[in-house]
């Protein structure tokens, strides 16, 4: 079965963490999500562990688990995907266990998929991922350095550096459903994103394919 790993924290936005979960469990992936707390003390429920993380419109989501480095590495998953929200994104960003986690994936032998959306994208500069073609939230372009070719576009798919992983970058709550769209075929192939795309009943006019 194939396997995501999403990870969430205090700030994180709902949208794009609960439609990528949701929408990959449709398409038969067995997704974890993992908590990462602040360096200091976390904003969340403290009487549950993991800890409810509280997103970025106050929704309160309880993780499957806390992150455990040791038991979240490529070995165990086939996607390591990472939701945006800024104060979810600036902790992930932060965290030297989430840098070195992201590392990981794209030096893996076995090929491995990254997902980054919105501010989450914001980790690809602070894991030190090498330049190629890139998106985010508009609100960050600024921040990337001009190794990376940053896009315009509502999903970025990257295979720029042979044999290291697929990048999948998109920029924001409204581009959510192509991007896990996109994490589907890339992970399952266009047959079972056909699959799930059509139940959903999208408008005609929504752009639900890969590539855009």
């Amino acid at each position: 079965m194939v396997k995501a790993l999403i990870l969430i924290a205090d700030g994180t936005e709902e949208m794009e963490f609960t439609i990528t979960y949701d929408t990959l469990v449709r398409a038969g992936i067995e997704c974890t999500s993992a908590f990462i707390p602040r360096s200091l003390s976390p904003y969340g429920s403290s009487d549950t562990s993991p800890p409810l993380a509280v997103c970025s419109r106050q929704v309160k989501i309880l993780p499957d688990v806390t992150l455990d480095p040791l038991a979240a590495g490529p070995e165990k998953y086939d996607a390591l995907i990472i939701p945006g929200g800024m104060g979810g994104a600036v902790t992930m960003a932060r965290s030297t266990e989430v840098q070195n986690l992201v590392r990981s994936y794209y030096n893996h032998p076995e090929k491995r998929i990254i997902g980054m959306i919105c501010a989450g994208s914001k980790v690809a500069i602070t894991a030190k991922l090498p330049g190629q073609p890139i998106t985010s939230h508009p609100s960050v372009q600024s921040e990337f350095p001009d190794h990376f070719d940053y896009k315009e576009q509502n999903v970025v798919v990257s295979d720029a550096v042979p044999g290291k992983a697929t990048l999948v970058t998109s920029r924001g709550p409204g581009t959510a459903f192509p991007f896990a769209f996109t994490l589907i075929e890339l992970l399952c192939g266009k047959e079972k994103r056909d699959e799930v795309v059509g139940p959903m009943i999208f408008p005609s006019s929504t752009v639900t394919g890969y590539p855009f």
